[in-house]
């Protein structure tokens, strides 16, 4: 590849959801571009009319804009090899697939679907290729003759590339080093289908090449259509400008058997996909990580560490500090195993990390589809530093911050009411005249209110302080009671011991 400027693309197909690993794809596009100077495109690969499913494009342009992870160029902000997607691409590609029939690198097919599934059932593992090609109905068994006739008459065909016989074709993957296939196990794929659009094998290395992509960052499942894609750069000529290809390893199911599907996230009760997606023809709602509840920051932390580290022990890295770091050398060759509470452990350290009025719209959004309206966003700065730390997603805001914004619906009674007393009961009430009068209301004062009341009254400060975390909170959780108690206020905190200790007592 020559030294022009870094070039990357994400190329996915509109087909559903977008799951983690292609996420994690874009990812690594992306901080290789960055890392470089060079521009991070985004194609969408629509030529397979019959698996397009409405909504899919706008769904993965929003999982980006999600991730933070923004195209140079793309559909939305366009650039200067539009259009970006293939099928508005489409007058482009028969020229490229007829120049390789008259080379004699491709030829016609007109076989019916009929007819190929007639020799699948007549031939056990029935490849079209060198094997069978000659006696099918295609261009290279029949005369010039019959294929004008057949051309000229309309009649529907795709064209195939003409595998070799006898060749091993090779390349250099940044990852995994020198890879070679034997041409003699590879089929006659289609290359421009009957409707006149590309397959994938003749569209990506056709725009590839027209968009001067340097770099090409795929799944290890594309490894196997590499040989297509090298003879396909060779035998257009663009071989010098072929693109340095890496195949990133598979991101398997917890037990390491296996790439991880939508069906083990089911199985298992964790998201695959990055944002819910509703297929638009079942109604089947795939959930994603970012309703469960997980930060875009914590999200691209832990793909990041699905088979790449920056050879430390460091785990916890901002973009800027991952674009900084990354290096497609230090990418793993093995498949990386997908751990759900590893995940979860990223979330809970960058809620940590975050600064509270950063993490204020995304809470005040958490509590409000939760039924808790918020109305003073300085004081929902105020609580989320107090809870952040107990929080592992987004949803634990509705257990931890909720009754800073409304009085308890139930409590703990068990922790309570086996236990109660009258000497309890007057305890509380002696409280609540206490902090009624109380001038200053910071923790530190109203703990020692509270401590000299307790020795007042002769009792053990484990026998009230559990009752009165549960008069504010409803439960045992929550951080420092006095710290909830400041936050709350006085009028609040008194109304609450009053309500409470009614239903302790009745």
């Amino acid at each position: 590849m020559s030294n022009s400027k870094v070039r990357v693309r994400f190329a996915p197909s509109p087909t559903g959801g977008l799951h983690l690993g292609g996420v994690r794809t874009v990812l690594f596009n992306y901080l290789f571009a960055k890392k470089h100077g060079g521009d991070f495109v985004l194609r969408i690969e629509d030529t397979d009319q019959n698996r397009y499913v409405d909504g899919a494009e706008k769904y993965i342009l929003d999982c980006l804009k999600w991730c933070g992870l923004t195209p140079d160029e793309s559909p939305e902000v366009g650039g200067h090899y539009a259009p970006y997607r293939q099928s508005e691409r489409k007058a482009i590609y028969r020229e490229y697939a007829e120049r390789l029939v008259a080379q004699g690198h491709a030829y016609y097919a007109f076989d019916t679907t009929e007819e190929l599934e007639q020799k699948r059932k007549e031939i056990p593992n029935f490849q079209y290729g060198q094997v069978y090609r000659d006696g099918l109905n295609n261009s290279l068994a029949l005369t010039t003759g019959e294929v004008e006739h057949l051309l000229d008459k309309g009649v529907p065909h795709v064209i195939r590339i003409k595998m070799p016989t006898d060749e091993s074709v090779h390349f250099n993957d940044m990852i995994r080093g020198h890879v070679s296939f034997e041409t003699n196990l590879v089929d006659d794929k289609v290359l421009l289908k009957a409707d006149g659009m590309p397959t994938y094998h003749l569209a990506v290395v056709v725009d590839d090449y027209l968009m001067k992509i340097t770099h090409a960052f795929r799944g290890e499942e594309w490894l196997p259509s590499a040989p297509i894609h090298l003879l396909l750069w060779r035998y257009l000529g663009w071989e010098a400008n072929m693109p340095e290809w890496a195949h990133l390893p598979l991101i398997l199911k917890p037990d390491g058997h296996g790439k991880l599907s939508k069906r083990d996230g089911a199985r298992l009760g964790f998201p695959v996909y990055a944002m819910n997606w509703l297929d638009p023809k079942t109604q089947e709602l795939t959930p994603g990580f970012r309703e469960l509840g997980f930060l875009p920051e914590a999200f691209l932390n832990l793909l990041a560490m699905l088979g790449w580290n920056d050879g430390t022990d460091k785990e916890i890295f901002t973009l800027d500090e991952l674009i900084d770091s990354f290096s497609i050398e230090r990418v793993s060759k093995a498949g990386a195993k997908f751990d759900f509470e590893k995940a979860k452990w990223y979330n809970a350290e960058w809620i940590k990390k975050l600064q509270a009025t950063s993490l204020e719209p995304q809470v005040k959004h958490e509590l409000e589809i939760r039924g808790v309206e918020v109305t003073d966003d300085a004081y929902l700065v105020k609580v989320i530093e107090a809870v952040k730390d107990r929080c592992v997603l987004l949803a634990d805001f509705r257990q931890q911050a909720g009754y800073f914004f409304e009085i308890p619906a139930e409590y703990d009674l068990p922790s309570v009411q086996p236990k109660w007393t009258d000497a309890k009961t007057d305890f509380f009430n002696e409280l609540i005249l206490k902090l009624s009068s109380a001038e200053v209301w910071e923790p530190v004062q109203l703990e020692v209110i509270f401590k000299y009341l307790v020795e007042e009254k002769g009792l053990k400060i484990g026998d009230v302080m559990l009752p009165f975390r549960i008069m504010l909170v409803g439960g045992k959780f929550g951080p420092h009671v006095f710290d909830i108690a400041a936050l709350l206020g006085k009028e609040e905190t008194v109304e609450r011991i009053g309500v409470a200790l009614e239903v302790f007592t009745a």
